[in-house]
């Protein structure tokens, strides 16, 4: 027999169920905070496939050279180093359609081989040195100090100094509290995880005793 439940009922249906012993109830879960996003940028020496819908002569496998371009048929050098995957598409697709070679290019760029992504870390960390970065995830600065043995006993934790040579040749440096950022405390300096990026040099001082 089939029986109508009132909305009020249905409502309340699976807390009588738990009190009459029939269900369970799940306790409220903590959301955690989302890892940020990880989005590759394409550098030198990593080696691109361009593919060209219905255009195979076009297609090409080729490395980006010492200046960040690959050379593209037709076209000659195009600068795609410091692009996103999908930034080098549309730049492909723009260039291609722009120089009247294609009315509609439909492009697809995949990385075959990435190029080494390094940083270094100096200073008072157990294990100062050059380190990998993961090809496809982000890496913080308190990642980065943890990989290297964590801070020495006499690191200044909270000035952490990271360098970084943009893409147009400008030295950039940032500070971070990396010490509070270990102890799950606020920190009135740049927000910790700082994400590293190839070729960042991160230096953590001594402390003035």
């Amino acid at each position: 027999m089939l029986v109508l439940l009132s909305k009020s009922v249905r409502r309340t249906l699976p807390l009588l169920l738990v009190l009459l012993g029939f269900g369970t109830v799940l306790p409220a879960q903590d959301k955690k905070p989302d890892k940020p996003v990880f989005i590759y940028k394409l550098t030198i020496t990593d080696r691109i496939r361009v593919s060209i819908f219905q255009e195979e002569d076009l297609n090409l496998l080729a490395r980006i050279d010492a200046s960040g371009n690959v050379n593209l048929k037709l076209l000659g050098d195009l600068h795609v180093a410091g692009l996103t995957v999908n930034e080098t598409q549309k730049a492909i697709e723009d260039a291609y359609r722009d120089g009247r070679f294609l009315r509609n290019p439909q492009v697809t760029v995949t990385v075959e081989d990435y190029a080494a992504r390094e940083v270094s870390i100096q200073g008072q960390v157990k294990a100062p040195g050059r380190y990998l970065l993961p090809v496809e995830s982000t890496f913080s600065v308190v990642e980065l100090v943890t990989k290297a043995g964590g801070f020495t006993d006499i690191a200044k934790g909270t000035a952490v100094v990271v360098t970084r040579i943009t893409a147009d040749g400008q030295k950039t440096t940032f500070t971070v509290d990396v010490d509070s950022a270990i102890r799950g405390k606020k920190t009135s300096t740049i927000a910790a995880p700082l994400l590293l990026e190839p070729g960042d040099i991160v230096y953590v001082p001594e402390r003035i005793i």
